[in-house]
């Protein structure tokens, strides 16, 4: 007789209950069928204003029910509603602890709510990684066609250059060479370090970080991993990457990820964070508090973050067997 797998579990949290999160998550479950045992969590009376009658839903919730009826509505950062958002990201860390999930799945929380309610809080990377106690979580964003690595994250672009050093800049490398192999089945990853400034400086003509710092940092990775290239123009560094050369890029800023991402498929992107203790991913979008309860948010970015949450489990349960 064969031998049953069991599932993978994996739990979704719902995000803040103003923005789209309830939304697509239920637009999500409701119209796919997943390969996995799905535990949403969150308030089940918001998320129930998105259910579809008529189909039955493969997965499990559990009501965290902290959404007062009275005065509720969508799209508007409130502080209890950025505490709501925490309370489901806490409940899925306790569940995580306890090994009742594989993986966790995360809809968008609002900075601005979080932070009415008395939190000091930058984003689900850096939340995750202080509860864990993780020490060096790295995020990666992709699409169907694209992986990219973020040196720094939410940053004013002006305070970029003054924080980049080479231990930060080694260390993304190194953790995407790892997640690579580990999460995506890559054994021998090709990764491209972008330039910070406009054509990698064009030999220090536009700016001395290329030399001082990237080239450095990289150097020695270069040595043990034949395949680690840099520091290459961003521009190039995506051409290359779109046309098969590259697996992975590494950014040095935000944007420098997010704009060739979104331009490329950014329905369909990923936010995953390497360095956990666990599989996370989550959408590649913010709350959109602007359409939040219209129904017409777009819901491709939660399947696709489900898809590879399960997947990379998969690929990290064969690796380790």
């Amino acid at each position: 007789m064969p031998v049953h797998k069991p599932k993978i579990r994996v739990g979704i949290t719902m995000g803040d209950p103003s923005g789209i999160g309830p939304e697509i998550t239920a637009s999500s479950l409701w119209r796919h069928q997943f390969a996995a045992e799905i535990v949403v969590i969150g308030d089940r009376w918001v998320f129930d204003k998105f259910r579809l009658k008529k189909k039955p839903g493969n997965f499990s919730f559990i009501d965290l029910a902290n959404v007062r009826h009275n005065g509720f509505s969508f799209g508007k950062a409130d502080p209890e509603y950025g505490r709501a958002s925490i309370d489901y990201l806490d409940k899925a860390l306790e569940l995580l602890r306890a090994g009742d999930l594989d993986c966790l799945v995360t809809a968008p929380v609002s900075k601005e709510a979080v932070s009415l309610s008395g939190m000091e809080f930058s984003g689900h990377t850096g939340y995750l990684a202080r509860c864990t106690g993780a020490k060096n979580v790295v995020m990666m964003l992709l699409n169907k066609r694209l992986k990219f690595c973020l040196v720094t994250q939410h940053l004013p672009l002006k305070e970029v250059a003054s924080v980049l050093d080479k231990k930060q800049i080694r260390l993304v490398v190194s953790t995407a060479l790892t997640g690579l192999r580990l999460f995506f089945g890559i054994n021998s990853p090709r990764i491209a370090v972008c330039g910070l400034n406009p054509h990698a400086s064009d030999n220090g003509l536009i700016g001395s970080e290329e030399h001082d710092l990237i080239d450095p940092a990289i150097a020695g990775l270069r040595k043990a991993h034949k395949q680690v290239y840099g520091p290459i123009p961003a521009e190039v560094a995506v051409l290359k990457a779109l046309n098969g050369q590259y697996d992975c890029l590494i950014a040095m800023y935000h944007d420098q990820a997010l704009i060739p991402l979104k331009v490329t498929g950014g329905l369909s992107g990923v936010n995953m964070s390497l360095g956990l203790p666990f599989v996370r991913t989550s959408v590649l979008h913010g709350t959109a508090f602007d359409i939040a309860g219209r129904g017409i948010a777009d819901h491709s970015s939660m399947n696709e973050a489900v898809k590879t949450a399960i997947n990379c489990v998969l690929r990290q349960k064969k690796h380790k067997s």
